[in-house]
């Protein structure tokens, strides 16, 4: 699977919030996620802890890549996303902030154009960018009978 063909990842119900996850095209093993009590029974990482990890993630991903970009050949890096849900006016569960820390093991003064990396490292970071940016989602619901219903959000 080229990066052109797109991303499909499958979800398969495995109780009553839990999912295996499958990601097509890959030899990658299926994630278990689950909510935590009491919806679910928390034997996996939540979608919400999903979503951030994908953030901290590609932060630190495309930190080492503009790193490496100026001949750079830093250390290991670790990244820390902690962020508290709210309720918008609506009243429903969002996430409405994160807060990322990267935290190097090499001394800034001892990396090659560090200004620069700093100046362009998130805009290579396309979940982070996807996210502040907004995604569009178009959904549908097929039925057992394959009749395609549309939320009224969308219609």
């Amino acid at each position: 699977m080229s990066e052109d063909d797109g991303i499909r990842i499958v979800l398969e119900q495995e109780g009553p919030y839990a999912f295996k996850v499958s990601f097509d095209g890959t030899a990658l093993e299926a994630l278990h996620t689950d909510e935590p009590a009491p919806l679910g029974e928390g034997s996996g990482p939540n979608p919400s802890a999903l979503l951030l990890a994908g953030i901290a993630n590609c932060l630190g991903a495309s930190l080492l890549f503009a790193l490496r970009k100026f001949k750079n050949a830093p250390g290991p890096i670790r990244a820390e996303i902690v962020a508290k849900k709210g309720r918008n006016a609506e009243g429903r569960w969002r996430i409405p902030h994160a807060d990322v820390a990267i935290h190097l093991s090499d001394k800034a003064a001892d990396l090659e154009h560090f200004d620069r990396v700093l100046a362009q490292f998130e805009q290579f970071c396309i979940v982070t960018q996807s996210v502040r940016d907004g995604v569009s989602v178009d959904v549908r619901v097929i039925d057992v009978d394959g009749t395609v219903h549309v939320p009224a959000t969308q219609a």
